[in-house]
């Protein structure tokens, strides 16, 4: 094996046209992020149409500018690593096909990445002493899961969402009370000018008997609080409305992170995904693991939202398991972790 293992990765499951050059896992060289929310603001959210348009418009200038940005070139490369799934097909489509013509022209072995566990490989990049076992939560748009970390590729699903994903969840209520998109970073924010006790709404636990998730009945309970304060005409003050819908999906991915670590023993929390820059989420597990005596790591805010260093690392470790694909690989929207 080289001494120093060089990916050039690529990420477009959703509205980021992304690119990086990745040394043996944990070291990134570049890291290219190309973001599309000026763009889909105005539809308030993310048109997939759109969004594979501007793919197709930016993905060789992104990885042209990886490239350069790491003083890399093709030569010097070892694979090609790619997402291919969960995400909005035409998206992945994009980035597939391109990191298969890459693949084919520049004879290099092509690694297909789950974007889930991208984002939980963004851990190891910052934490260069991280090592599984350790519970993740993965919480983003599209995706909330409680994920048991055997080791390099080897995953369990402990508990995922039943319905709407947490970050699906905080769109939608920052539209309801006018922020606009994209809703988690809007919500975190002024939840901060906020009383998170002002409204008491529902914590969904579904029963002891599972750790999985269920935000819809939150989100009804809000979206409700609203209307019915519209008919009363009552003042509605939206940053307590933030701040107590905020607490509200915390207080449970809290809990079942900390319930999901004692169950298998683990003493080590890791955070992955947009929703895991969220602040208050960052700062209520960091209290739990100190009071337990337990490591927590999470990603800076720039690696929690979608990008390609995180493709590249997950993509590191497939290397060395030889885990490539080949010309049939194609877009998996709905590709989940573990079969």
């Amino acid at each position: 094996m080289k001494d120093s293992v060089l990916i050039l990765s690529i990420e477009s499951s959703c509205d980021e046209t992304a690119a990086a050059v990745v040394e043996n896992g944990r070291n990134v060289l570049s890291n290219v992020i190309s973001s599309q929310i000026e763009i889909h603001k105005q539809f308030g959210g993310v048109v997939p149409e759109v969004a594979s348009r501007k793919h197709i418009e930016n993905i060789n200038d992104v990885v042209s500018e990886a490239l350069i940005n790491a003083n890399v070139s093709c030569e010097q490369l070892d694979a090609v690593a790619v997402t291919y799934g969960p995400g909005l097909v035409g998206a992945l489509l994009v980035g597939v096909n391109f990191a298969k013509g890459l693949s084919y022209a520049w004879n290099k072995p092509l690694i297909g990445v789950n974007h889930i566990e991208g984002h939980i490989s963004a851990n190891y990049i910052e934490n260069k002493n991280l090592e599984p076992p350790f519970i993740c939560m993965v919480a983003s748009g599209g995706h909330t899961h409680l994920v048991y970390v055997k080791n390099y590729g080897e995953y369990e699903i402990l508990g995922k969402t039943r319905d709407d994903a947490a970050g699906e969840a905080f769109d939608k209520i920052a539209r309801a009370i006018g922020l606009g998109y994209p809703g988690g970073p809007l919500i975190d924010e002024i939840s901060k000018r906020g009383n998170k006790d002002a409204i008491k709404f529902p914590r969904v636990i579904i029963d002891d008997d599972t750790l999985d998730f269920s935000f819809s009945g939150l989100k009804s309970a809000v979206l409700n609080y609203i209307h019915n304060s519209e008919q009363k005409n009552e003042k509605i003050v939206i940053e307590d409305v933030a701040a107590s819908f905020q607490e509200a999906v915390v207080d449970v991915l809290v809990l079942k992170t900390i319930e999901a670590a004692q169950i298998k023993n683990c003493h080590t929390i890791t955070l992955a995904g947009g929703v895991a820059s969220n602040s208050r989420l960052r700062e209520r597990i960091m209290d739990e693991c100190i009071r337990l005596n337990y490591k927590f790591t999470k990603p800076s805010p720039i690696l929690c939202t979608d990008n390609a260093a995180m493709i590249g690392c997950a993509g590191y470790y497939k290397y060395l398991n030889k885990q490539f694909a080949d010309s049939s690989l194609n877009a998996m929207p709905n590709l989940e972790l573990t079969e």
